[in-house]
């Protein structure tokens, strides 16, 4: 589970963060941010869904981003602050109430983050506000599989048998992933 805030150690421009950006791309951009960034060998995450649309009168599946202006981009300020200076369309998202610094993500977060996400096919993602208090009613470990020693809230789905781990990112994203009923342990 991710308790606290998404406030790493204080500045330094050389030393390699996970920030969380802005893509003000529209949604049907040819290269967004993840694209451009991807293109310079740039490590980023954007959390991405199935989702149909219809192009031409017929309906294609098309993995798309969850939020489109989202985006975990790892880097160091020195290599990222010409691109987001030459890149109109790529912005840092603040902290509120901070003198404008960059909101980052500590390191081991986002990669138990990242890690949840690549480990199921099917991840259902949630804003801060979608989540209710009565989703964080019974906290669970997992012991063995892919997420072991992971620590969460049990979201179960009336009318489901399917027992999902809640991860989240705190302000930011959280995220549903399957787990099969052998690997949990209630705390």
């Amino acid at each position: 589970m991710f308790t606290g805030s998404n406030i790493t150690e204080p500045d330094d421009e050389n030393v390699k963060k996970w920030f969380a950006m802005r893509d003000l791309t529209r949604s049907n951009a040819k290269r967004p941010a993840h694209v451009i960034l991807k293109e310079r060998n740039i490590k980023c995450f954007t959390p991405m869904t199935w989702k149909l649309l219809v192009r031409n009168g017929k309906r294609i599946r098309k993995e798309m981003p969850y939020i489109h202006d989202l985006i975990f981009v790892y880097e160091n300020r020195s290599t990222l602050d010409p691109i987001v200076t030459r890149t109109p369309t790529l912005q840092y998202r603040y902290l509120r109430n901070a003198n404008r610094r960059p909101m980052t993500i500590r390191e081991q977060e986002m990669e138990q983050f990242i890690k949840a996400v690549e480990a199921t096919e099917q991840p259902h993602f949630y804003r801060p506000d979608e989540i209710t208090p009565d989703m964080r009613k019974r906290k669970i470990r997992i012991i063995g599989g892919q997420l072991n020693g992971y620590e969460g809230f049990l979201i179960t789905i009336r009318g489901s048998k399917v027992k999902r781990l809640l991860v989240e990112l705190p302000t930011l994203l959280a995220v549903t992933v399957e787990i099969e009923p052998e690997y949990i342990q209630l705390i």
